[in-house]
């Protein structure tokens, strides 16, 4: 993985992805990803192009507030745009926080090639060794097997099971699973 900084905001290069800030050009393919019932079977179903600008507004807004945040991913070798992945500060209170938590979202026709995890590692080792985060979390519900099997890839360790509280109980989506990754010291 390569750091480097073009502008105020970090950016990660990986074999093949790019980790960089959002640009005009990523609205209309997010925003495609965004309306796929099976991408956010997970998120809470398809979002419309008006949220998903939010999205992408919110997430410029926590790169200028904590430092880090989310980035556009991208072919290396395409500048095709696949997803977003990064870090962001949970806002939510529970047992575990505050925490910062690792997230992803990739376009489905992206999906099992790889590339979350390898998106995911390079984020982790930017949160670990440049923001010196002690842990970093992630959260998904216990059907997504995919994500989870990313977060084990990644050496996250399944810390137990929580009611989302920004979700209604009962609600279908309400029940997450929280793994947890402590930096390695030595």
């Amino acid at each position: 993985m390569t750091e480097t900084s073009p502008g105020s905001w970090p950016e990660l290069t990986t074999a093949r992805l790019r980790l960089r800030m959002w640009e005009a050009r990523d609205a209309a393919p997010f925003a495609a990803q965004n309306a796929d019932e099976e991408t956010m079977r997970y998120l809470g179903g398809p979002k419309t192009a008006a949220e998903s600008d939010a999205y992408i507004a919110r997430t410029k807004t926590h790169w200028a507030e904590d430092g880090y945040g989310k980035w556009a991913v991208e072919l290396a070798e395409t500048g095709a745009f696949i997803g977003a992945l990064g870090l962001q500060r949970i806002r939510f209170e529970a047992d575990f926080t505050p925490a910062v938590e690792i997230a992803w979202r990739l376009t489905r026709g992206f999906w099992g090639r790889g590339y979350a995890t390898e998106a995911a590692r390079a984020a982790i080792a930017y949160g670990f060794h440049t923001l010196r985060l002690p842990e970093i979390v992630a959260l998904t519900v216990p059907d997504n097997t995919g994500s989870r099997a990313v977060m084990e890839r990644v050496g996250m360790k399944l810390a137990g099971e929580f009611d989302h509280p920004l979700l209604p109980h009962p609600h279908p989506l309400c029940r997450h699973v929280l793994y947890r990754l402590t930096k390695q010291t030595s």
